[in-house]
């Protein structure tokens, strides 16, 4: 039995037809999975219409029909509005979530920091290269200082 896709019946990962549904097009979504939710966010100006025409509504039910139209909750609305009455229009706009980030001062301190560290690094190296150069030219000069005396007698000989 040839099933959706051509694939002989009890291939691996294929799908059973039961009791002649109709199989569907390979591509086409599974009507029963929904799709992962994402949340939504508001701009502060879109917060302030909405509170604005939300008072602007006389008759009773016009808050409703708004708030349906909208797609919105009457919590949203009440929120938004103690929000624009505490005069916090930065109150309005959605808030980042997870911790903040450093500060441009303790970036920069971080970076001059390290930069202070390979300095050190640096210049105890260049010490220790110097130190060594001092000792390798102490012992030339001890070497030269030796070797002096063997050559003289060398020349007198001649």
């Amino acid at each position: 039995m040839e099933l959706a896709a051509g694939l002989p019946e009890g291939a691996e990962g294929e799908r059973r037809q039961i009791g002649g549904a109709p199989v569907r097009p390979v591509g086409v979504p599974d009507p029963e999975l929904a799709e992962r939710a994402k949340r939504r966010r508001f701009t502060a100006a879109y917060k302030l219409k909405i509170v604005v025409a939300a008072d602007a509504c006389g008759k009773p039910g016009e808050v409703g029909a708004l708030l349906r139209r909208e797609g919105l909750y009457s919590s949203l609305l009440t929120e938004w509005r103690r929000a624009r009455d505490s005069g916090a229009l930065g109150a309005l706009e959605p808030r980042q979530r997870g911790p903040k980030p450093p500060s441009a001062d303790c970036v920069e301190n971080a970076a001059l920091r390290r930069e202070l560290e390979r300095s050190r690094a640096d210049l105890k190296t260049a010490r220790r290269v110097i130190e060594v150069q001092g000792n390798v030219s102490a012992l030339l000069e001890e070497l030269l200082s030796k070797s002096a005396p063997d050559q003289d007698e060398q020349q007198d000989t001649r």
